[in-house]
């Protein structure tokens, strides 16, 4: 950061940095500790679906060997009728145990739960719960079909015949997914000889010490800038409000850069650690993206894996197109984005689902820039990433949900505004 704007931020504002100034209310802490505690939960109500799915699979494979009959492609197997009810009991138990973990830590974090941050963290726990219990149980839906049908050609990985299904259905294996850095089950994953201590807590470390400078910056440099913001939003003048943004987006793009690096560097690559999970690869250059959609493929791996392989292929696989399948991938991450940024600040402005939204027409503006031979049009696209991504994306959406904030409840803080 310039070190002249650093000493003129402490001349104009001196030290903003308070620890005992923040309204961490008693009934925020107790909630959302309990929400903490209790989501997990619902992956062990998972478990219990899938065993009790894995016992129905194994005797219904014995009901086949003892009929000496052969599963076709008209009549997959017999008592098709009953078998087919029972796949969408599973479907629906599912399905009602995964929607009752959002929706309960929505609606208390909506009404319950004050702070913000707080807030943020039980939202982000929730999505994580939820979206590992759908990847447990499709995933597990793909495994039985297969076993169910083993005439048929299979088109598992191989590295799943260390745990066939339905050996895979016990608490320790889904113990390991919950605990492992990805959102797409796997019976089996790759794993790395040994831990290396030192590589953990130099990891540690780093997400610490990264997360004492997020909350530094966050208020002695965000906060100013967004508080003197709230007059210029409400006159609507717009000069003014281009100029906070463009002042904002220095140090949100800091922020942001930080936050990204602790989570997918630091503690990403420290849970791996722990869990010697084989797989590190969670974010590739995505600085030098080419092009918006380029962007979205390469800064989270573990989100775009789930996407593809639980929304995108499906869809694809079912005869869709390849547009209206990345359409309903942005509608469902927009949804999740408004859910983690909306909620959390009490107030669903849909400006988060609508940010999501407004990519796909970026993507279309930059896909063909790709292919352009030479640097010049992956070098125009990676500007065309960069200026959305600083100037019309994060500083706009901070700037309107923090006004909504304010105008709402006024500020966090008990400090008296600068």
């Amino acid at each position: 950061m310039n070190l002249r704007l650093v000493i003129e931020n402490s001349m104009k504002y001196g030290v903003l940095i308070c620890i005992r100034c923040h309204d961490y209310r008693r009934q925020d802490v107790f909630l959302s500790t309990l929400l903490y505690l209790l989501l997990p939960c619902h992956l062990f109500v998972a478990y219990i679906i899938e065993l009790g799915a894995a016992r129905h699979a194994k005797g219904a494979l014995g009901r086949i060997k003892r009929s000496e009959s052969t599963p076709t492609d008209d009549d997959p197997l017999p008592d098709s009728r009953s078998f087919q009810v029972t796949w969408y009991t599973i479907a629906w138990a599912h399905g009602i145990n995964a929607t009752f973990c959002l929706l309960v830590t929505t609606y208390t974090v909506y009404y319950h739960i004050h702070h913000p941050l707080l807030g943020t963290i039980c939202q982000v726990h929730a999505i994580i719960v939820w979206l590992k219990s759908c990847s447990y149980a499709f995933t597990n839906r793909d495994l039985r079909h297969a076993y169910l049908l083993p005439q048929t050609p299979s088109t598992l990985p191989e590295i799943y015949s260390q745990c066939p299904y339905p050996r895979n259905v016990t608490i320790s294996n889904l113990a390991y997914f919950w605990w492992a850095p990805t959102l797409v089950y796997q019976p089996v994953y790759p794993r790395s000889p040994s831990i290396r201590w030192l590589f953990v807590a130099k990891r540690i470390a780093e997400s610490l010490g990264l997360s004492m400078f997020i909350w530094l910056a966050s208020a002695q440099y965000a906060a100013p800038v967004l508080r003197n913001s709230l007059d210029k939003l409400q006159s609507l003048d717009i000069a003014s409000i281009l100029e906070r943004v463009m002042k904002l987006s220095t140090i949100s793009l800091i922020i942001w850069l930080a936050g990204f690096f602790a989570v997918f560097q630091s503690v990403l690559n420290a849970l791996a650690e722990l869990m010697r999970f084989g797989d590190r690869e969670f974010y590739t250059d995505w600085w030098n993206s080419p092009s918006v959609g380029n962007y979205w493929r390469t800064w989270n791996k573990p989100v775009y894996h789930f996407m593809r392989r639980h929304i995108y292929s499906p869809l694809i696989g079912r005869g869709f197109s390849s547009g209206f399948a990345s359409t309903m991938v942005f509608v469902f991450s927009g949804f999740l984005h408004e859910l983690l940024v909306g909620v959390p600040t009490h107030n669903i402005l849909g400006v988060a689902f609508l940010g999501m939204m407004v990519q796909l027409p970026l993507i279309a503006l930059t896909a063909p820039l790709e292919k352009v031979k030479g640097v010049n049009g992956r070098v125009l696209g990676n500007c065309i990433f960069w200026v959305s991504f600083c100037l019309v994306g994060q500083p706009l959406a901070a700037l309107l949900y923090f006004f909504a904030w304010q105008g709402k409840y006024g500020s966090v803080s008990r400090r008296a505004k600068v």
